[in-house]
């Protein structure tokens, strides 16, 4: 008897384990919302595109900080900067939270082979490219660095216009003629996760696949800078009276790092042709997902760790709390979920809750972010939640809180500066009405979110996060 009641308990076990969701995990570094399925006519992203078509589109999604380990490991933990206290690209998290369970090892303790290819947690790109970086090996069953030619061949016939920095956060750019897709570090990364997936198909999952580009260096096969044969315009520098001085502070020289108005519009080009090399890439894994037959049992997320800013501003690239670099693309496609497109203001934190929530888990306590199930299943449901972005400028730090309308960011907690933008009216964020008086009382509503997010000045500037909001 106890022999057929184990035999049974096995089979129930098995079963249950075969009807789990596989999680595809696919992460971008530092692409904005310049994609075809978010409206723009010039990018070339078919894959994307159509994965967009397949899932649900949000397109109010913003990150909790510009900056790539903050975000990520913000995402990762389901937890804000304040209390993972990483600000910046050499702290990690476990100094502080030694016991924290992160979203791959939440799914890696309920019976999931869990694995990353490529980027997921914070590394040098391109210096740390064939490296584990900042990686969290408790996160993972195991992980893999892949280094292309890209990296290993071409790395020194980059064309830098800003030579004082460093390849990872230069105006720089190479179209490869002789590489080809899977000889780049991104190609291989697709290679690698095809490979664990036909190997791991007949048991649960989580596979995460940390794409490299569109990051500078900006270099791809030729055939992407093929793509964008005419000049690129870069929006020309805006007032910046209205603006306060650390809202520009990203980008030093301003505008545009230095360099001349041609070069901007040539990185550009070849930061949207490094954009379609990568949306190539996604196609691949996303088909062999589909050839392995495993799409109806795996909910496909695409992501991207912060904005981008091209010119707007006369910024470029991120740690900026503007829309193009706090929005992010986000489209998760979930077996059961029809696809469309949601408008409400979520957060990258949100993803945490959601993956557990459509596995059939319990929620983890003291996640920051809430699933954003319900708005799988009514895009339009009632969501009443603000999305919270900052950056930190040496010691002081700039909050930015969004809401479906608007957008309101104070530095050093008002002390260095104010903005509030309608983005009814003024989508592009141009002008100031922090001191109109005709929006007094939206100004007090929206300082009154964040300081329910940000309530005290704490050392360094930086602030404490209030746990319970």
């Amino acid at each position: 008897m106890q022999i057929v009641c184990l035999f049974l308990l096995l089979i129930t076990l098995s079963a249950g384990a075969a009807e789990r969701l596989n999680v595809l995990f696919i992460a971008v570094d530092d692409m904005n919302n310049d994609l075809g399925c978010y409206g723009n006519r010039v990018v070339k992203s078919p894959n994307i595109d159509k994965l967009a078509r397949r899932g649900m589109r949000f397109d109010r999604a913003y990150c909790q900080f510009p900056l790539c380990s903050p975000s990520r490991s913000s995402l990762m933990t389901g937890l804000r900067p304040d209390t993972t206290r990483v600000f910046d690209l050499q702290y990690h998290f476990r100094n502080g939270l030694p016991d924290v369970v992160t979203l791959s090892q939440f799914f890696m303790t309920n019976g999931y082979y869990a694995a990353r290819v490529g980027k997921i947690y914070h590394y040098g790109n391109p210096g740390q490219i064939g490296t584990s970086g900042l990686d969290d090996p408790a996160s993972w069953q195991e992980f893999f660095n892949p280094a292309g030619r890209d990296k290993t061949v071409i790395e020194s016939n980059i064309v830098n216009y800003t030579p004082r920095r460093g390849l990872g956060s230069a105006m720089c750019l190479l179209a490869d003629k002789e590489g080809k897709d899977e000889e780049h570090t991104d190609g291989m990364v697709a290679t690698k996760a095809i490979e664990l997936m036909e190997k791991h198909k007949d048991k649960p999952f989580f596979l995460a696949v940390g794409f490299y580009k569109p990051h500078t260096p900006y270099v791809a096969p030729q055939k992407y800078f093929d793509l964008y044969p005419n000049e690129i315009s870069v929006p020309r520098p805006g007032r910046t009276n209205q603006i306060p001085a650390p809202a520009l502070a990203s980008t030093r020289p301003w505008p545009w790092f230095g360099v001349s108005r041609q070069q901007a519009h040539e990185c550009k080009s070849a930061y949207y042709a490094s954009i379609s090399f990568v949306d190539a890439q996604i196609g691949c894994v996303v088909d062999a997902l589909d050839r392995l037959k495993l799409a109806d049992k795996t909910v496909i997320v695409f992501w991207s760790d912060h904005g981008y800013l091209l010119g707007e501003h006369g910024l470029w690239m991120k740690q900026s709390c503007f829309e193009e670099s706090a929005r992010v693309p986000l489209i998760i496609a979930a077996p059961g979920k029809r696809p469309g497109a949601c408008l409400r203001t979520v957060e990258l934190l949100d993803l945490y809750p959601t993956l557990v929530d459509l596995a059939g888990f319990e929620i983890l306590k003291g996640l920051h972010g809430a699933s954003l199930v319900p708005l799988l299943n009514n895009p339009k449901a009632e969501w009443n939640r603000p999305a919270f972005t900052q950056v930190q400028r040496g010691n002081f730090p700039g909050h930015s809180v969004r809401t479906e309308r608007w957008r309101y960011t104070e530095w050093d907690f008002g002390e260095k500066g104010v903005e509030l933008y309608d983005h009814k009216f003024d989508p592009r964020e141009f002008k100031n009405l922090a001191h109109d008086p005709r929006h007094t009382k939206i100004l007090r509503e929206m300082k009154s979110l964040a300081k329910q997010n940000w309530p005290v000045r704490v050392e360094g500037g930086k602030a404490r996060a209030n746990l319970q909001r």
